[in-house]
Order: C-alpha cells, then sequence, then structure tokens
C-alpha cells in the first residue's frame, strides 16, 4: 500500500500513533501524542494504511511566526523520503508566515538544509523530568 499524507486529525486515535519517540527516556504515550497533535497549529501525517508511520507539527502565533518542535518517522520507514516529503508540505502550510524556526541536533543539520533550512545558533530550556508531557 502506498504511504499517503494527510493535514487531519480526523479518524485518527491513540492506536494509530504507537512506536514513535524512540529512545526517549521518558516517551509521550500514544494519548499524549494525540493531545500534542490536536494541541498544534498545523500538523501533517504519512500513513500506511491506517497506521501513522511519520509526523510533523507546527505550534504558531498564525501571523509571523511558528517553531517546528517535533518531525519523527518510525524506524522501518526510514530512507524512503518521508521526512523530506512531511517537512516539505509543512513547510508550504506555513509558507505565508515571515520565520519558521526549527531546533534539532547538529547530526540532523543535513537533512534538514536538503529541504531549505539554514543553519543558525539558539538557545534552548528543557525540563526533562516533563518528557512524556503527564501533569
Amino acid at each position: 500500500m502506498p504511504i499517503t499524507y494527510t493535514d487531519s486529525l480526523t479518524h485518527i486515535s491513540p492506536i494509530n500513533l504507537t512506536g514513535f519517540f524512540v529512545g526517549w527516556p521518558n516517551p509521550p504515550s500514544p494519548e499524549t501524542h494525540l493531545r500534542l497533535l490536536q494541541g498544534s497549529y498545523a500538523v501533517w501525517l504519512a500513513q500506511d494504511g491506517e497506521q501513522v508511520v511519520g509526523f510533523i507539527n507546527a505550534i504558531s502565533d498564525g501571523v509571523l511566526s511558528a517553531y517546528i518542535p517535533l518531525l519523527e518517522v518510525l524506524p522501518a520507514y526510514k530512507g524512503q523520503g518521508i521526512g523530506s516529503e512531511l517537512t516539505r508540505r509543512m513547510l508550504a502550510t506555513l509558507k505565508s508566515l515571515y520565520m519558521v524556526d526549527l531546533i534539532c541536533d547538529p547530526d540532523l543539520q543535513p537533512f534538514y538544509e536538503k529541504v531549505g533550512g539554514h543553519r543558525y545558533s539558539g538557545m534552548i530550556w528543557r525540563n526533562y523530568d516533563r518528557q512524556g508531557g503527564k501533569p
């Protein structure tokens, strides 16, 4: 079955969001994952049938700026261009905004450069005890 793409969360439930956040010490549950997607300004999903195999989300003020906090593709689906396609679709969704920012580890910078990103420096704050998204 070919990979399909959608910007809709209609018919998506936690059962469709299993297997993500590989390697995270405190990964969000599929239920929390769905909540974070529902709270996003924009989302794009890659699906193999009903299973979500990749996703990207953005948060935004809807006027000037957006931030892309997460892009992930299930390990079995990496290397098929899914991450690039999700990024292209999200950037097209956000094209009316002045700035779109994303923070990533240095080893991921070449991937984002291939889809038009530019290296920049920034600062971050993290509360790792909150990584799972639990209240």
